[in-house]
């Protein structure tokens, strides 16, 4: 789903205070240079970002960002002692981000210490079915051709056809130890509790919007409350258990090493970054019972390969072009995992609002969200990073950025979709077509499924641009445009995201 964006400008919503002479321990030393020309910073520093956006599901967006860093004396800067963030935002279709986040090397003396606590209710979140290309993508079932000629009324079915409810809450933290050198250990706790339901239409078209039969869809702007969803669909042909079709609650427990020679954590301009670990995750649904979700009691393996190699410096020795990339794999190893958490991208430090993949701006970029949903998967982020200006304004170090890239995600654990219908529905179907003919006989199984199994090894690939704004070398406002290759992946060819930080 296309989304449209609109930030106020970054210069203009930075408010910066400057606290250090009243907080500090102690009394900053003078300041000096670093690595990029720049004065270190010391003591506390904060932006405040407001948000303002607009998305075509979604609706309008209010809410603020602000991210709050202590550098004590700047010894260490760019790197800070602490850093605190919270988002705030909410739309007027109900789609919202609340989350405070924490991160310290210095908190526990020797250890990098992670805190995390996430609410993000999504009135329509994207579900696009199984095993990406095997799960065929209609554009004409969702978006409304306003050329009638073009258009046929039997083949457009509702804007939120590709949409279900889900609330995910996510509460973590993760601690990290040195064994020698840039040889890390990590392990982390949390939970991730999944509210799942049918999207809730009277909700979506308000008291003001009445669905009205007689006029077209381009016509009116309220949804047709029985037009059926694909996510109703799957539940009816046994792809979806009566187990999980509400979601869950999932604590876990994950362990593993990295190894990080990166110059600075946002944005590296060399070094590598690799990590290597599993995620066990236990299973509870109130509605169905432990007994009934105990079968999604699952083990994870993921494994990330990160290089930072630097390209060019100018005559002052500073980098001004980077070339970036990124690997990874995500397996599951051991038992079964919920449909709603194959989505979900496991990492070892929670850093951004969204872990999901594989699609998205958080993976993908350009491709539709959530497009590939499996039980494994691997993906590869490529890209340049030009530094395209330095400047200050104040005591405050910024800088622009361009960023060409190119990505790509495969899926190597696909679904069996005979042995899930089979699994889901006690075995009174044996096939998905059997399934399908007795529950939905006017569906088609080539319209929803390819019959090429080459299809589903098939790569996802995107290309796009970026544009990063920084300051202080910490907060960096990231604009992403990207496309896909396919149009299999998208319905208009093209996404935009607007987010903080860099993708990796």
């Amino acid at each position: 789903m296309k989304k449209y964006k609109l930030a106020t400008l970054l210069l203009l919503s930075f408010f910066t205070f400057h606290f250090s002479p009243l907080l500090a321990k102690r009394q900053p030393k003078p300041q000096e240079v670093d690595s990029l020309g720049n004065k270190i910073k010391t003591g506390w520093n904060f932006g405040i970002l407001p948000s303002v956006a607009y998305d075509a599901d979604y609706g309008f967006q209010g809410g603020i960002l602000t991210n709050v860093y202590y550098y004590g004396d700047g010894s260490q800067y760019p790197e800070y002692i602490h850093s605190i963030y919270f988002e705030g935002a909410y739309t007027t279709k109900h789609h919202g981000i609340f989350r405070l986040n924490y991160d310290s090397k210095y908190l526990i003396p020797g250890y990098r210490l992670t805190l995390d606590a996430t609410y993000l209710p999504d009135a329509m979140c994207d579900f696009y079915g199984f095993n990406g290309y095997q799960s065929r993508y209609n554009s004409t079932w969702h978006t409304w051709n306003k050329k009638k000629d073009k258009m046929s009324v039997e083949d457009y079915q509702t804007r939120v056809f590709y949409k279900y409810k889900r609330d995910l809450i996510r509460v973590a933290g993760d601690i990290e130890g040195t064994i020698y050198k840039d040889l890390k250990w990590n392990a982390g706790l949390g939970v991730l509790g999944y509210i799942i339901a049918d999207c809730d239409i009277a909700m979506l078209n308000g008291k003001k919007n009445v669905y009205d039969p007689s006029l077209l869809p381009g016509e009116q702007k309220a949804l047709n409350p029985d037009a059926p969803l694909l996510y109703d669909k799957y539940k009816k042909w046994g792809l979806i258990g009566a187990e999980e079709m509400n979601g869950g609650w999932h604590p876990y427990l994950r362990g593993g090493i990295t190894y990080d020679t990166r110059d600075k954590r946002q944005g590296p301009n060399k070094g590598i970054y690799t990590d290597l670990f599993l995620t066990y995750s236990a299973a509870f649904n109130a509605k169905y019972g432990q007994q009934a979700a105990a079968g999604y009691n699952h083990l994870q393996l993921n494994f990330t390969f990160r290089h930072y190699v630097p390209c060019f410096k100018d005559k002052n020795g500073i980098n001004r072009i980077t070339f970036a990339y990124r690997l990874g794999l995500q397996n599951n190893i051991a038992g079964r995992s919920p449909f709603y958490m194959n989505n979900y991208l496991n990492t070892l430090f929670i850093q951004r609002v969204y872990y999901e993949g594989l699609g998205g701006g958080n993976s993908v970029r350009g491709m539709m969200a959530n497009r590939i949903l499996a039980n494994g998967f691997a993906y590869a982020n490529v890209e340049f990073r030009f530094r395209v200006v330095n400047f200050d304004i104040g005591r405050q170090h910024f800088f622009i950025g361009l960023n060409p890239f190119f990505d790509l995600g495969v899926i190597t654990q696909p679904y069996k979709l005979d042995e899930l219908v089979a699994l889901h529905t006690n075995g009174t179907y044996t096939t998905l077509r059997e399934s399908m003919a007795a529950t939905t006989p006017t569906d088609k199984y080539e319209d929803y499924f390819s019959t090429d199994p080459k299809d589903i090894y098939r790569p996802h690939m995107t290309a796009g641009l970026g544009l990063k704004i920084g300051m202080n070398e910490n907060f960096v406002l990231s604009a992403d445009w990207g496309m896909p290759i396919d149009k299999q992946d998208n319905a208009k060819w093209a996404n935009f995201y607007v987010k903080m930080g860099y993708l990796f």
